[in-house]
């Protein structure tokens, strides 16, 4: 069995068409990412059908495109990897037949992926994973302490009970008057002013590791709807410090406490959110001594099929092998 396999890896999960060739679970040999935020930003969010369509216009197109850069062609492949889930279904479905086309056309083992794992094994891009670990998931659906004992193996330690992170942001972008997507115009607001507005943290149980940005989020718009009925404007600056440093406080905190309890090697972070300046730097801050701390670069923070190519070769070196029966799979469990 070769060590190095060369695994074409597809995402479609969101609104990027990505695809990527990667070898050995760790080097990037390509990876192509068309992003249609631009399309969807008018609309405040991303709407399922533009992005089905865009999909199916860019697939073909993206996947020759990472397989020129990596110089390749498809009789020096392992295997072909794509996500299976979670998602929205007609994108997912998008990636799924393309890459069922292509292993059934090539006589290639096909590989299903979560999404998740994909983001987790990001970091694997970065610096070889040592277990046990934990990795806090942060992006727009997903709020997540996963425990990894070994290689393959998630525990969902602590998940949120409400709003996603990148959930929270969007929203109350969305109140503050910023484009979609919220997350980078708060992050870049919080950096320019000062946390002068107490906003709730939501701790819950003493030994839950859950996350709930809802109560939060309210405070927000309940404090900005305060502000105009009193005939004030409030400074959008210090309510994005303020907003941030709740959630920041939280996320850190909770992590603190699961990484001294588990005892952890590694501590990674992974999703959309982990693409923000302040929780960067307040896990680096925090935990600069205590425990390895792994950042993905900007690049493998938001969806890419670079991920889903790392996340892939754990499963190919198990012989982990989907069926030509796989299927988009909005809800699918990552344990």
């Amino acid at each position: 069995m070769k060590t190095e396999e060369l695994i074409l890896a597809i995402e479609t999960s969101c609104d990027e068409t990505s695809a990527a060739v990667i070898r050995g679970g760790t080097d990037i040999v390509s990876n192509v990412v068309s992003s249609q935020m631009e399309s969807h930003k008018r609309f405040g969010g991303v709407v399922p059908e533009v992005a089905s369509r865009h999909h199916v216009e860019q697939i073909t197109l993206i996947v020759e495109q990472a397989m020129k850069d990596a110089k390749v062609s498809f009789s020096d492949l392992d295997a072909v990897a794509v996500t299976e889930g979670p998602g929205l279904v007609g994108a997912l479905l998008i990636g799924v037949n393309a890459a069922k086309a292509i292993a059934f056309a090539q006589g290639l083992p096909l590989i299903g992926v979560h999404h998740i794992a994909g983001h987790i094994y990001a970091n694997q891009l970065v610096q070889p994973l040592t277990y046990p670990l934990l990795a806090l998931v942060v992006s727009g659906g997903h709020t997540e302490l996963v425990h990894m004992e070994k290689e393959g193996s998630f525990t969902i330690i602590g998940q949120t009970r409400d709003d996603a992170v990148g959930e929270a942001y969007d929203k109350v972008a969305r109140t503050l008057g910023l484009p979609y997507p919220g997350g980078p115009h708060i992050d870049r607001l919080a950096a320019a002013g000062e946390a002068t507005i107490s906003f709730p943290r939501a701790w819950l149980e003493s030994d839950s590791y859950d996350f709930s940005f809802s109560g939060l989020k309210s405070a927000v718009i309940n404090t900005l709807h305060n502000y105009k009925q009193r005939g004030e404007e409030a400074k959008i600056e210090d309510v994005a410090a303020s907003f941030q440093q709740s959630v920041i406080e939280v996320l850190v905190g909770k992590t603190k406490r699961a990484v001294e309890e588990l005892e952890v090697k590694q501590l990674l972070l992974a999703g959309g959110v982990a693409a923000n300046k302040g929780l960067r730097a307040a896990l680096e801050e925090e935990f600069s001594t205590s425990v390895e701390l792994i950042i993905p670069p900007l690049e493998l923070c938001t969806d890419n099929a670079a991920m889903i190519g790392a996340a892939a070769s754990s499963k190919w070196k198990q012989r982990l092998f989907s069926g030509y029966d796989l299927n988009g799979n909005p809800g699918l469990s990552l344990m």
